[in-house]
Parts: C-alpha cells; structure tokens; sequence
C-alpha cells in the first residue's frame, strides 16, 4: 500500500524523463537546499520532502536503477536496494552530503557530506511590555531588566578553567560525529550519529571553570533598550535577535521575544486604528449647541456642537487615532454623542418642561425619527 501512494520521482526532483544526470543533480540540489532542516528548523513537512527528494536522486542518478524505475515505476519486482524504502537524515547526509558545495553550515552539518561539532544554542527569552496608546502612536523606547543567562567571562563560555582547558575529544577526534559502518545484505552502510562522548561538541573539558560550574553561562541581571515602533497592538510578538539567553559551552545566543500589552486609557478605547470617546451631553447643549473639549491621545481638543445634535451621532476627527504598523495611514478619533436625561428634577424644573411637552419644536419629527430608527438598525446589522 505505502508503494502505491508514492509520487514519481520525476515530478518530485521537477524534471523530465530525459533529463541527463547533471540535471537531476541540479534538480536534488536545488530541492535539498530548499526543503534543508537548517532552513526550517521544526517542520516536519519540510523533513518529509527533503527526505522525498533524497529518495527521487538515489533512484535516478543510477543508470540500473533508473531504468528499472522507467519499466516498472515504484513496483519493481526485488525493489530497488539501498535506502529507497526510507531514508534517515544521517542516511542522506553520509551519502549525498557532497553534491552540496558547502551551501550550508551547522546544523545537520550542513552541505559538505561531514558533520562539524555541533554549535550550541541559548534559549529564547518573553517579556511583556505595557504601552499606553501615546506610546502606541508615536513608538517608543523602553528599557527593562531581564535576569537572563549571559557567558561566563572567566572562561570566555567555554566552561573549561582558563578558557583552554579542554582537549579534543578522543571519540570523534573533535568532528562532533562518529562514524558506523555496518555490513548487511544490500552492502555496507555507513551512518552517522552525533557523538555520545562529547554530544557533539568536539572537544572534552579536562578542568571545569570554578565561576561557572563548567557551563559557561552565568545569571546575571541585563538591563535592554527596546525600540517598539509606531502602531503595533495588543497581542503583537517583536523580537530582538541574539538578546535571550547565551548558550552552554559557547555557541548562538537565544532571542528576546516581546509581547506587547496595552494599558487600557481612562476615557478613550482602541477600534483597531480609530481611537472612540463617548461624548456625554447634557440636553441644554445637545439642543442649543456649544463649545466642548474633549480628550485625544496628544491631550484636549475643543470640538463644536451643532444645534439639535441628536444621540447616536458621530463625529470624526481625522487623523487623531493611531498610525498603521505597515505606515498605510493614521486611524480617526470617532466620537459618539450620548445625550444625559436628568434622572432627578424639582418641582419649578417638571413645571418647565411640562409646559413644553406639547411644543411642536420639542416632538420629533418624521425624518428625524427615521434617521434614529435607521442608526438602531445599523446596530444589529
């Protein structure tokens, strides 16, 4: 069943069925560096097709097997011997690793056929960053204190006494790998796996660093300056390369991954890049008109209030909300009129407006209606 659901080498490695061996070389190279897992650190889909493409090469850059694949496809009768069953990373590494060029280096080894020692790497550190909106508008600068593992000084990060205090490992005599060779039916195979003595890192400390413990990394309290830019939102996740945690026994410092908070505004709220204020009128001012100061994130502006402005309506101020992260423009402040009812009222104030409940300025008229009626709509749209 697992030979049926294959796809053609052909169209794997994208060539054709009369392409010569440099082109199918060409092909697998290009595919490998694609699909490399230095290149995609975690995803196993990418390890799949990187495995897929070792297997396409394998069968047609030889002449036997690649006419057998011609003549009967993924179902040839005995197979196709070696790896075509399935290959591990250290399979294709032992066995291709020199049609790279050194394209690569680190990780799996890299492109070269030989592992090097493996280069550590320090953990990634999160921090949480409160903004206010000013701070979200118009970027700012924070410095913060992070306890963070940082190389130990007095050893340069080795984590050997001195800093030299290490020796070559004798198992792997410092390539970080060991080589097996096993005989089986098919031929002799050679596979590499990282090595067990010094896990990979090619050389043994003979005399532990005394500060450090041997690990090359100490605690220590760092303060960073971050720059957080115009326009980010709650949720966002900056980062700061090589600002986390340094790694033991030398190596790639971790990142600083920043994850950004907002610190809610005492009168205005956040509508993606509109900033909303909720403008309560009292009735005097909602039916004569005025003047009325109201805040925005730089401070207060005064806005006028037209004659008869009527509860649910908005105003916008253009340009007064936050800026766009990508630079596309600057939000508004919307601000929605609400109109107070007195809730309490003496004797003289009821006989006031008593007096002015039948006045035909004082009942709505159709198209002000309407227009109340078609906002309360909108609502649940």
């Amino acid at each position: 069943m697992a030979t049926t659901t294959k796809r053609d080498y052909y169209e794997v490695l994208e060539v054709t069925k009369t392409a010569t061996f440099e082109e199918i070389k060409k092909a697998y190279r290009k595919k490998a560096i694609q699909f490399h897992p230095d290149k995609n650190p975690g995803n196993s889909e990418a390890e799949e097709k990187f495995k897929e493409a070792a297997e396409a090469y394998e069968i047609l850059s030889d002449e036997q097997k690649r006419a057998k694949y011609d003549r009967y496809g993924h179902e040839a009768p005995g197979g196709f011997g070696g790896h075509s069953g399935g290959f591990s990373m250290d399979d294709i590494f032992s066995q291709f690793g020199d049609i790279f060029g050194g394209h690569f280096g680190g990780g799996f080894g890299g492109f070269g056929g030989q592992r090097g020692p493996r280069q550590n790497r320090g953990s990634d550190l999160r921090v949480k960053v409160k903004l206010t909106l000013k701070d979200i508008a118009q970027g700012v600068e924070k410095k913060i204190k992070v306890n963070k593992f940082v190389s130990c000084s007095h050893c340069r990060g080795t984590g050997a006494d001195g800093g030299t205090a290490y020796e070559t490992c004798s198992t792997c005599k410092g390539s970080g790998v060991v080589t097996r060779v096993m005989n089986t039916i098919l031929g002799q195979m050679q596979t590499q796996t990282t090595c067990p003595t010094c896990n990979g890192e090619g050389k043994s400390i003979t005399k532990k660093c005394s500060h450090c413990a041997g690990e090359g990394i100490v605690r220590e309290e760092e303060v960073i300056s971050i720059n957080i830019p115009a326009g980010v939102a709650e949720g966002m996740q900056l980062s700061m390369s090589g600002k986390g945690n340094a790694a033991r026994h030398g190596g790639v410092n971790g990142d600083l991954l920043i994850l950004v908070e907002e610190e809610q505004h005492p009168e205005l709220f956040r509508d993606d890049n509109d900033v909303v204020y909720n403008l309560l009128l009292s009735v005097s001012t909602a039916a004569l008109g005025g003047n009325v100061v109201v805040p925005t994130i730089d401070g207060k502006v005064k806005v006028t209030i037209e004659p008869g402005t009527q509860p649910g309506k908005v105003l916008r101020l253009k340009n007064k909300g936050l800026p766009s992260i990508n630079r596309y423009g600057t939000g508004d402040l919307l601000i929605n009129i609400s109109v107070y009812i007195p809730e309490n009222l003496s004797d003289s104030e009821k006989s006031t407006l008593s007096g002015l409940e039948n006045s035909p300025n004082f009942q709505p008229s159709k198209s002000v209606k309407e227009k109340i009626f078609n906002h309360f709509r909108k609502m649940f749209d």
